[in-house]
């Protein structure tokens, strides 16, 4: 039997897991933070070591050895060029022009294929979560950032430079709030994590009667999306509020996509889930208000079923069907 790494990079935090090559079992999952005020070839190294613990694992558990690795797939915050596994800006880290592949291979001695990580965790849903089976998938991730992966018959699409599916750098208020990637009123300004958050405190600055301050002690520098969602799941008004407005503006985005892609699945991924229906019954009601019927009707909107483990998984995924590709 064979193995593969997969590797899922994020602005918060990264994973690290192993997965046979006929995806049928899971290994040595585990996660750390980034810490991206980190050097990039700081953090590389830590995931190195990661990489060197799962494989050890694995191999425990298993009886495998090194040998039957085939090689790692990362999934890494974008604009990237795949050909070179050359990361060219990704925000939330602060790199430009980082040689990722290159720098892991190097540490870890083994083959490393390099993706866009919102590409590997859409990739994951459809191969052994939510959206297995589906032809055309758009599929969001949303956490530090809002990633985009689109798969189009059963295939990752990345466009003519790589950069294909950027759905949260899509702009949904032509002078709103600035991005961290430059730009003003991109989706990911709006509903990414940190963005629910900031809002929050906006809006408490309004109302400050909340059970947010209860749940963060006081300290509202410390909100983050996941105690938004507690304190809406509580009734609190803020909170509702600030979930109803995360809902409509991720609604405005999936229904451009589905009025472009016109998909069969519609899969965020990431802590978006976390919400559950609060969030998505709105956000399906905002879909259907602003998309064509027929795009609407055809198109199931799902939260991910892998959860935290989607872009190890994708990861893996790609790394197999690049070796494919290229045999």
């Amino acid at each position: 039997m064979k193995y593969v790494v997969g590797v899922d990079l994020g602005g918060t935090k990264f994973a690290v897991g192993a997965m046979d090559a006929e995806g049928t079992h899971e290994f040595a999952f585990q996660s750390q933070l980034t810490r991206a005020e980190l050097s990039a070839d700081h953090i590389v190294e830590r995931i190195a070591k990661l990489v060197e613990t799962v494989i050890a694992q694995t191999c425990a558990e298993t009886g495998a050895t090194r040998a039957d690795f085939l090689g790692i797939g990362i999934g890494a915050p974008g604009p990237l060029r795949r050909a070179d596994g050359v990361v060219v800006v990704a925000p939330n880290l602060g790199w430009h022009d980082y040689p990722l592949a290159e720098q892991l291979s190097a540490a870890t001695r083994l083959n490393v294929i390099l993706d866009n990580d919102a590409n590997c965790a859409t990739l994951g849903e459809w191969w052994i979560g939510a959206a297995r089976g589906a032809n055309n998938v758009v599929g969001l991730t949303i956490g530090t950032g809002i990633g985009g992966g689109l798969i189009f018959g059963g295939r990752l699409y990345h466009g003519s430079s790589d950069v294909a599916g950027e759905i949260g750098h899509t702009t949904i208020e032509t002078a709103g709030r600035r991005c961290k990637c430059g730009n003003y009123g991109c989706l990911e300004a709006y509903a990414s994590g940190p963005a629910i958050a900031e809002r929050a405190r906006e809006a408490l600055e309004a109302d400050g009667e909340s059970l947010l301050h209860t749940i963060t002690g006081g300290d509202l520098a410390a909100i983050t999306a996941q105690h938004v969602y507690e304190a809406a799941q509580r009734g609190d008004d803020v909170a509702k509020e600030v979930v109803r407005d995360t809902a409509r503006y991720l609604g405005a985005g999936v229904a451009n996509m589905l009025n472009l892609f016109n998909p069969d699945v519609v899969v965020l991924a990431g802590s978006v889930t976390n919400a559950g229906e609060l969030l998505l019954a709105p956000l399906r009601a905002e879909v259907k208000k602003r998309a064509f019927r027929p795009a609407v009707d055809a198109a199931r909107i799902v939260p991910g079923d892998l959860g935290a483990r989607a872009g190890v998984v994708g990861a893996v995924a790609m790394f197999l069907a690049e070796q494919r590709a290229g045999a």
